[in-house]
Parts: C-alpha cells; sequence; structure tokens
C-alpha cells in the first residue's frame, strides 16, 4: 500500500531552493510526499508563492497572510497585496500570522493588530487560520479566547506546548496541532507530549527550509523529510507508520477542505 503524506507547512518557494527547486518538489513527490501546502510570510513572497502553485497545480497550495516577524507600523499597507491575493486565487488558509514575542516584542501591539484583522479575513471567507507562536502562548490565547463564539479553525504551526497548551488547545474545539522537526529533537521532550494530543488533531509539516529534522538538524530542511516525522509521530505513539501518515493526512484534507488528491497516473 502506497503512503500517501502532506506538508501543511513549508516554504518552498522562497531563495533557500532557487538553485534546486523542482528537484527539491520532485524528491517530496517521490517521498510520497503528494501535496504541499504553502504559507505566505509578506508582500514580497506572495508572487513566488503563487508561480509555484502555478507550476504544480493540485499539489501546491497557496495561503494567504502576514508573518508576525514582518509586522511594523506599515503592516497594513503590506496587508494589501496580500488581501488581494487572498481573493483573487483559491487560497485553502489565512496564513502564517499570529505572535512572536521571541523577536518582535517592539512590535507586539501591531502584531495583535494585525493578528485580529487576518482572524477577520478568515472568519469573513470560512477559512484556517495557521498559526505562528512563539514565546506567546498566553498572548495568542488572549487573541483567540475572544472568538470563542465563532467558527474560527486552524492549526498551531509547529506545536512545541506542553500538556496544558494542549488542553487549552482542545477546549478552542477546532484547532489542529502541527508536528514537524522539532518532534525529532532528543532536547524538545515532544514523546512526553504527543500522546496528549487527539489523533483527529495531528497534522505533519517540515518549515522547509527551516528546522530540519534528525538526522538532518542543523541542514537545510525540504517537504521530502515530512515522511521522518512521520515515523517519529508512529514510534512515539507506537503505531504503524501506515496508520499515522492515515489519519494525519485525513487530518489535514480535513481542516483545509482540500480537493480529491492528485494522482500522478491519470
Amino acid at each position: 500500500m502506497s503512503i500517501d503524506w502532506i506538508d501543511t507547512h513549508c516554504h518552498a518557494y522562497v531563495s533557500a531552493f532557487s538553485e534546486d527547486r523542482e528537484e527539491m518538489v520532485q524528491r517530496a513527490f517521490d517521498a510520497g510526499v503528494g501535496r504541499l501546502l504553502l504559507p505566505n510570510i509578506d508582500a514580497e513572497s506572495v508572487q513566488p508563492l503563487l508561480d509555484l502553485v502555478a507550476d504544480h497545480p493540485g499539489r501546491c497550495f497557496p495561503m494567504m497572510g502576514l508573518h508576525p516577524c514582518h509586522v511594523e507600523d506599515d503592516w497594513e499597507a503590506q496587508c494589501v497585496p496580500i488581501l488581494a491575493a487572498l481573493d483573487a486565487e483559491p487560497c485553502i488558509a489565512v496564513g502564517e500570522i499570529g505572535m512572536d514575542l521571541f523577536r518582535g516584542k517592539k512590535t507586539q501591539e501591531q502584531q495583535v493588530a494585525a493578528f485580529h484583522a487576518q482572524i477577520g479575513w478568515a472568519l469573513e471567507r470560512d477559512l484556517p487560520v495557521v498559526l505562528h507562536v512563539r514565546e506567546a502562548f498566553e498572548e495568542t490565547f488572549a487573541v483567540l479566547d475572544q472568538y470563542t463564539d465563532t467558527n474560527l479553525r486552524g492549526v498551531f504551526h509547529c506545536f512545541t506546548g506542553g500538556p496544558e497548551e494542549v488542553e487549552k488547545i482542545a477546549g478552542y474545539g477546532s484547532f489542529c496541532y502541527g508536528l514537524g522537526g522539532v518532534t525529532t529533537f532528543r532536547k524538545a521532550g515532544m514523546e512526553a507530549v504527543v500522546p496528549h494530543i487527539p489523533e483527529d488533531r495531528i497534522i505533519l509539516e517540515t518549515d522547509s527550509p527551516y528546522l530540519a529534522p534528525v538526522p538532518h538538524r542543523g541542514k537545510r530542511n525540504e517537504p521530502a523529510y515530512t515522511a521522518l516525522v512521520g515515523q517519529r509521530v508512529a514510534d512515539i505513539l507506537e503505531r504503524p507508520v501506515s496508520d499515522i501518515a492515515a489519519l494525519t493526512t485525513a487530518n489535514a484534507e480535513r481542516l483545509f477542505r482540500l480537493p480529491v488528491p492528485f494522482d500522478p497516473s491519470t
């Protein structure tokens, strides 16, 4: 039985792949990673992202959002072309958005404003949100708590929280947990966290070109390594890797309302 993985979060359009982008994408397909979901970063990344989607219809899917690390005083102007693309293209989510207080404490007020604005985009269009949360769980929860009477849904990308954060997120009812390369890091302690995550809320990602999983840690990450993350999750949960592929793929298809899987034989 063939295994079908989905990399739910990769920046395969960035310059880190400029020398071998097509080979990198093909390696993903060869590894059984049949679909790549592409979160946007800022206004400048919109066109490279859409170009990659155009090159691989049915296999690469666009999201649109302003990353919190790119939120500055001019964030509203940055959002103009991003919002235009969101409405012009068949986007599957609003992202990557959220809060980053590791790099952006000075822009916290602007990040909160941009976060609320982009949640509004998602609610208006019935799209999920893809959340970047770094050293900002409390602040992110303070924002999300204001939307508990809505149908807001999404994913905590690169989830590295503990059991308390798992429980809080589960209480929202419609959010998934994106597990990536950090899940394979020995000192991350994710083997004590993953069993607490509801299985119908686990999705896999790479965040390529960042956070490569073991044994590639410290090197450039790429979507083909989704399978390595999946194997680690299978080991933690003591489940066959085929089970983890099936359930995480089904979870991603449900959250992002993905179309019928691409069949390369047709």
